[in-house]
């Protein structure tokens, strides 16, 4: 594979050049123009856990690099975006998290959005989530409402506990007197409360208490107040559509109005789906958002799926440029591969999709637990021969900006990429 020499980055509004250094009083990039992914008008905290990363690494002249930003003023930067908010600490798509995530650097921030029973629409990742997301399960007239009820495990005949609750089960009043709670559920479970203890063992639910659950609407409301850009992901219905007249037209649609509604810029929005036809959608009937539609690229799903032989994609980079893709988001595995001396290189998918011009997001650093056990499972499972600590979430991160060129990338601890992005001086 012919690697990538050029540290370039493909920004959101045009290719910009990595300058050198550390926190730069300099704030002009090589080509004398100031990056307009930093806004050095709004300091952030980062906390304690990228220097925490730092330590792990190997000595490399990358972690001198980093190590010399510690303690530096760290700034806003819209190459850091905030996957469910912050969802490595505080329970995903609540107030809460969203303003973890702004508090610690997100530029852009996520609301996966759904719809309720009445069709209004709310944050959730999933239609279906809420049962290992929420408190439904601890109020009996919303339990009483799910389309599967919880059902105990019964471990001596091998049956797990089970349980779906949906949005578009209940209303959005009702949806309203939930609270969110960290993401998990304990599949041995003889009880509700059993159930619904299954918080990752790498995770913390110190912040649980009462998370705030976000219709769409309210998520926009704070974005801006925030002065924060958006990533709505239109998530796919799991009821049959149209659902009661409401057809994913009307869904997709529907979504992009309630931005226009608050006089949101669509400079300031980046729409995401993994279904290909309501990015076309949006392509051709929303025009002042089509330029930063993302398709999330799920072809990895597909048994044939591999990132290194072209001949597995279906459509190919050049036929989703030709037909108005403008930005593709594949998660981190897919970008990277390792060479013969097992360094982290562009795979050959990174390397077509920069060459059919397509921009790239990736996701989700920082949502494997610690690398140290299990070499960070899905999501590295490309490069696990060559993962062993924890700092090398910062060795792939330094790959996918400096030679995949990512113009962004997605943590549930949007705080690590805000240390890079300041530190290497995007």
């Amino acid at each position: 594979m012919k690697r990538i020499n050029k540290l370039a980055l493909v920004g959101m509004v045009g290719s910009l050049l990595l300058i050198s250094g550390c926190n730069d009083d300099d704030d002009n990039n090589e080509a004398g123009e100031v990056s307009p992914l930093l806004n050095r008008t709004v300091v952030v905290s980062v906390g304690p856990r990228p220097t925490f990363l730092v330590e792990q690494m190997q000595e490399s002249d990358l972690k001198a690099q980093l190590a010399q930003c510690a303690g530096d003023v760290m700034y806003r930067h819209d190459f850091s975006i905030g996957h469910r908010g912050a969802a490595m600490q505080f329970p995903e798509h609540t107030k809460e998290s969203y303003q973890a995530a702004i508090d610690s650097g997100a530029g852009i921030v996520e609301c996966d959005v759904t719809f309720t029973q009445d069709k209004e629409l709310v944050c959730r990742h999933s239609q279906c989530d809420l049962a290992t997301t929420t408190n439904i399960l601890a109020i009996p007239e919303l339990a009483a409402k799910c389309s599967v009820p919880f059902s105990p495990a019964d471990l001596a005949n091998g049956v797990m506990a089970t349980a779906q609750c949906c949005t578009s089960d209940i209303t959005l009043a009702e949806f309203k007197m939930l609270e969110g709670k960290m993401d998990g559920a304990n599949p041995n479970a003889t009880t509700v409360e059993e159930f619904m203890a299954g918080t990752a063992n790498w995770r913390t639910d110190l912040y649980s208490g009462s998370g705030t659950l976000m219709t769409h609407a309210e998520s926009i409301t704070m974005f801006k107040a925030a002065g924060v850009k958006m990533t709505p992901e239109l998530k796919s219905a799991s009821v049959v559509m149209p659902f009661d007249g409401f057809s994913q037209q009307d869904y997709a649609q529907k979504m992009l109005d309630e931005y226009v509604a608050a006089d949101v810029s669509p400079a300031m929005v980046y729409p995401q789906s993994f279904n290909l036809d309501d990015v076309k959608y949006w392509i051709s009937n929303t025009p002042d958002f089509a330029d930063q539609a993302v398709y999330l690229d799920d072809r990895y799903d597909l048994a044939d799926f591999d990132p290194q032989n072209s001949m597995t994609w279906s459509p190919t980079m050049d036929e989703l440029a030709n037909e108005g893709v403008k930005i593709v988001a594949p998660p981190l595995w897919v970008l990277v591969t390792l060479d013969a001396e097992n360094q982290i290189v562009p795979s050959e998918y990174a390397v077509a999709a920069k060459a059919a011009g397509l921009n790239i997001i990736t996701w989700t650093l920082e949502r494997s637990g610690l690398l140290t056990q299990g070499a960070g499972g899905w999501y590295y499972q490309s490069i696990t021969d060559a993962v062993d600590n924890e700092g090398d979430a910062f060795e792939l991160l330094d790959v996918l900006t400096k030679e995949v060129g990512v113009m962004g990338v997605f943590s549930d601890w949007p705080a690590t990429v805000t240390y890079y992005a300041n530190c290497v001086g995007i």
